[in-house]
């Protein structure tokens, strides 16, 4: 398992450069870049900007692990779904440039008096086109378990069975909700099948048992990156020196 971070509070501030420096020098091997924030690596660059970001990442030790995005698929209206399933194509397109190996998406709840079924399957069947047209590029569609009602495990296996394909896996999201009886391990038990190249964690001294997840991730062979999500800081550098021992400690055998 490798150490990386989601630029979704660390890093938001910070420009490309800034970025693979800081977690280069505090020890984060990858990174998961959310869309709209400091850094500009959006669908938006050119095809030669394309190559001069691929380029900083194989230059330095830390790697581009995707890009992170709000792409959702739940709702009612046919047109936003297809919207958002449009906009994620042009994120596996940036992603294979700048030698990424995956897109994060959600769901992000199920439609208010609608049958769950029906909410589920329409997220299934756009995450499934969204698989097809990664396989081309050879990336995946990490699906963050994320959401009103869709980040229930039981609710995210239901989503993984209605997409069907192998590029669309699951984003762990280290959700309170997860541990039952103090362990998460039947929550885990669900989609540890189905899990892709990136685990989302937060603040490791929180009750949740990462302890556990790690050892469940161990017990699977697990070589994908724990991507930190959490909350900013005054001095991020010197949180992420202290994170990057926990992480360690808490993942050794």
């Amino acid at each position: 398992m490798k150490l990386g971070v989601v630029t979704y509070m660390w890093g938001a501030e910070w420009d490309l450069a800034t970025l693979i420096k800081n977690c280069a020098d505090t020890g984060f091997e990858g990174v998961e870049l959310r869309t709209t924030h400091k850094h500009g690596v959006e669908p938006s660059l050119t095809a030669e900007q394309r190559r001069e970001v691929r380029k900083r990442f194989e230059d330095s030790p830390v790697k581009f692990v995707g890009p992170g995005t709000a792409c959702e698929y739940h709702s009612a209206d046919h047109g936003v779904v297809l919207q958002n399933i449009a906009e994620t194509k042009k994120f596996v397109e940036l992603s294979h440039d700048l030698g990424g190996t995956g897109v994060k998406v959600r769901p992000n709840g199920l439609v208010k008096g609608e049958d769950r079924q029906k909410t589920v399957d329409r997220i299934g069947k756009a995450l499934r086109e969204c698989g097809e047209f990664a396989t081309n590029y050879g990336q995946q569609i990490r699906v963050e378990v994320h959401g009103g009602g869709t980040s229930d495990l039981a609710v995210m296996k239901e989503i993984m069975d209605a997409a069907d394909h192998p590029a669309v896996v699951v984003c762990w999201n280290s959700n309170p909700g997860e541990t039952v009886d103090g362990s998460i391990a039947r929550s885990f038990g669900l989609v540890k099948h189905k899990l892709g190249q990136t685990i989302h964690i937060h603040d490791l001294y929180d009750p949740y048992p990462y302890r556990e997840l790690f050892a469940l991730l161990r017990k699977q062979n697990y070589d994908g990156y724990c991507l930190s999500e959490s909350p900013a800081s005054a001095d991020i550098l010197r949180v992420m020196r202290y994170y990057r021992m926990l992480f360690n400690e808490l993942n050794r055998e």
